[in-house]
This record gives C-alpha cells, sequence and structure tokens, in this order.
C-alpha cells in the first residue's frame, strides 16, 4: 500500500474482485487506476482544509480516498448498491485516520435535492459519462453552496461545456453551464488511467460559480429558449425559436425587441443575450391583451 493510501491499478483489481464487481457502461464504470491521476484532479481543484465536496461516482474510492485527506468531508453519492456499502471498509482499510470525514450517500445523483451535514462548497468527480451534463447541471441547481466544480468528463463533452459563443462545440450544454459560472477547461487525461480503458478520451472541466443572471422570466424560460434554438442549430434564431414565440413573427419581434437579428444563429449568443430573449418575451406576454 502506498504511504498515502491511494489506489493502484493492481488494487482496484483486486477490489473489484473481492466484490463481484464487472463494470458496466450502463452506469458509466470507468475506474481510475492511477494514483498520481487523483492527485492531480485535487490539485488542480484548489480544495481546502474547510471544504465540503460533493463526488459523485465515487466508485471504488480512488479519487474519494485523494479527496478525503484535502478537505473537511466528503459526501460521496453512488448509485450502485455494492460499491455504496464498500466504500466506507475500503476507507477504513486505507486511511483510517480520514474515515470520519466520508459519508455516502446510496443514490442516482439525478435524483439528490441535498445532501447531509454542513452545505457543499465544492463538486469534484469523475463523472459517469453516459450522465454527466445531466448531472452537472442538477446539481449546480440544487445545491447552491457549490461554490467550484472540477468534473472530469468525455473530452468532447468537455469541450463543449467550456466552449465559447461562436465556436463549432458551442451549443445547450456551454449556455447552461455558463448561467452557473465561468467554465474552462482544466486538462487532458488519456484512456490508459482507467480500468477498463474506455473509447474516448477524457478532459476536466473547472467551474468558479458567479451570481446567476439577473431576470424577470426565470431561469426555467431562459433554458426553454436556449433549447428551442439549438434544437435546429442551421436555422435562423427567427426560424428556429417561432414554435417558441408562437410563430415567426412573433419570434421576430421578441428577437428585435431584445435587441438580437433575427437572422443571426443560437450558436452566435452568449448567456446574456438568451436572458434578453426570454425576459423580451415575458415583456411581449404581460402587455398582450386579456381574451
Amino acid at each position: 500500500m502506498s504511504a498515502d493510501g491511494l489506489l493502484g491499478g493492481t488494487d482496484v483489481r483486486q477490489l473489484a474482485q473481492q466484490l463481484g464487481l464487472r463494470p458496466t457502461k450502463a452506469r458509466g464504470q470507468n475506474f481510475v487506476t492511477d494514483a498520481n491521476t487523483v492527485r492531480r484532479i485535487v490539485r488542480t481543484s484548489a480544495l481546502t482544509d474547510a471544504d465540503v465536496v460533493v463526488e459523485v461516482g465515487p466508485g471504488l474510492g480512488s479519487l474519494t480516498l485523494a479527496l478525503l485527506a484535502a478537505v473537511q468531508r466528503v459526501v460521496a453519492i453512488e448509485i450502485d448498491p455494492v460499491l455504496a456499502a464498500a466504500l466506507p471498509a475500503t476507507v477504513a482499510a486505507r486511511r483510517p485516520d480520514l474515515a470520519g470525514r466520508l459519508e455516502v450517500v446510496g443514490a442516482d445523483a439525478l435524483r439528490v435535492d441535498a445532501v447531509p451535514g454542513p452545505p457543499p462548497t465544492a463538486l469534484v468527480a469523475n463523472l459517469p459519462y453516459n450522465v454527466a451534463v445531466p448531472v452537472l447541471l442538477h446539481l449546480l441547481q440544487r445545491l447552491p453552496t457549490l461554490r467550484r466544480v472540477l468534473v472530469m468528463v468525455q473530452a468532447e463533452v468537455a469541450d463543449r461545456l467550456a466552449a465559447a459563443p461562436g465556436s463549432r462545440a458551442y451549443g445547450v450544454p456551454s449556455v447552461k453551464a455558463a448561467w452557473y459560472g465561468e467554465v474552462t477547461r482544466a486538462g487532458a487525461v488519456g484512456r490508459s488511467v482507467f480500468w477498463p480503458a474506455p473509447n474516448v478520451d477524457s478532459g476536466l472541466v473547472s467551474l468558479v460559480r458567479r451570481p446567476e443572471p439577473v431576470t424577470s422570466a426565470g431561469r426555467d424560460a431562459v433554458f426553454a429558449c436556449v433549447d428551442a434554438a439549438f434544437a435546429q442549430r442551421r436555422k435562423t434564431l427567427r426560424a428556429a425559436l417561432a414554435g417558441w414565440a408562437g410563430s415567426a413573427q412573433r419570434a421576430e419581434d421578441v428577437l428585435r425587441s431584445a435587441g438580437i437579428d433575427p437572422s443571426a444563429r443560437g450558436e452566435q449568443l452568449a448567456v446574456a443575450d438568451f436572458v434578453a430573449i426570454a425576459d423580451a418575451r415575458a415583456a411581449r406576454d404581460d402587455d398582450a391583451p386579456s381574451t
């Protein structure tokens, strides 16, 4: 065992064998086998010993062990009941001095609305690739005390989350993540540090929370506008938002009220532009005569 108790490749496979575990694609189970990678994640996340960290999909505990040594508390959310039950024992065996900092929540992260204990301050996780974006957005919405995020996701998803307006990767995940904070790419991770090795490369994404945009329409209305704008991304906003606004002409009127060119496309707009469009529609709805 390494001095800091972190898991290596042999440890990961032995634990999996003891649990009778076969990693499944359905749950996006690719376990990190390289201790230097988890050390790097913790360093990059800029955590302090005052942080309360949420980790989603801790699996066999590779990242969990590194996080416990750096922060006040880790709340690990694990959907797999076998893994959830085994994690405290792994921590107790490898780092008994840190076992009291861990709390395991056996749940689907997409259904978690709160976590036990002190308000969480950070999200650090190797997110299951098949649900990475929904989980990230859900937890940012439900856990407003999260100030920092560092997640490992599929490289293509990392590009989308951190993309700027006008780029090819820019889309719905980019806009919705930007609603919550400043998003940047924080590094690349190769396939060889996982077991089993995925068929894609991975990337680290950092998000530093900032105040959400001020809007009269509300977040849900803004997000509905974003979804509509990118549903047919080759179309102009006048055409793409026709269904959302009620008609193409009404979409054009709303866009002009918001100061947006109706011939523009969604990929050209920043989150503030979508806020302006949603607010303009809400204002027109409020001004419409009742029947």
